[in-house]
This record gives C-alpha cells, sequence and structure tokens, in this order.
C-alpha cells in the first residue's frame, strides 16, 4: 500500500478517517421556493409549514423540519403569511381540499418576531 503524502488519503480507492468526518459535518442546503412570493432561497431562510396529522385543515409551522408529511416552504413573515393566504397557496401546495387554518403558523410567525415575553425578576 503506498500513501500519497499529505493527501489524507491511504490510496486511490480509501479515504482516510479526518476527511470522512469533515464531509458528514457539513450540511447540504437546498433551494426552495417560497409558496407567497415565488422567490427562490436556500431552504435554511424559509419556514416550513405542513398540514396537521390528525386535523384536516390545520397548518402548523415545522421550523425543525422533522414533522411528517407533504410540506410547503413560506417566507417567515406576516406579509408573506398573508399574501399566501390571499392566494390560497396553503391549499394548492399542501394539496388540501378542505379550507385551511394558519393561526398556528401566524403565532408562530408573531413570536418570532417580537420575541419571547421573559418577565425577569431581580432581587435588591
Amino acid at each position: 500500500m503506498q500513501l500519497a503524502p499529505d493527501t489524507g488519503v491511504d490510496d486511490v480507492n480509501n479515504v482516510s478517517a479526518p476527511v470522512i468526518e469533515a464531509n458528514a459535518a457539513e450540511k447540504t442546503i437546498r433551494i426552495r421556493t417560497c409558496i407567497a412570493t415565488k422567490r427562490r432561497l436556500d431552504d435554511i431562510d424559509l419556514l416550513r409549514v405542513v398540514e396537521h396529522p390528525g386535523r384536516p385543515g390545520v397548518i402548523l409551522p415545522d421550523p425543525k423540519r422533522r414533522m411528517p408529511g407533504r410540506g410547503a416552504w413560506l417566507t417567515p413573515t406576516i406579509a408573506a403569511l398573508e399574501l399566501a393566504e390571499q392566494r390560497r397557496a396553503f391549499g394548492r401546495a399542501l394539496r388540501v381540499s378542505t379550507t385551511v387554518d394558519t393561526g398556528h403558523v401566524r403565532t408562530y410567525l408573531v413570536e418570532q418576531t417580537t420575541g419571547p415575553d421573559i418577565v425577569r425578576k431581580t432581587e435588591h
């Protein structure tokens, strides 16, 4: 077996462990289209939304991108949410035939823009 000098490669077919670990740490960024604005953005710049699995028509935010089911992507602003509602984009993107309830998404976006309501007690 011949070692290639300082390349991290043991031979032509095998890659040494440090190179594999570095590649595994990289995260793939995908391009997605906002259902409201039709702008193509990185998926990290958009909010994924899904239909509630047990309640048809209820749309939930999925910031961790882990919920099951068909997802749609939305620019995380109230203006984009209102535009998507106006265009009826949720029903088309999520293939929902009933009326949609976006209350959970609106609440999530309001909380994200205003920040958490934390009451801190100070000792005097």
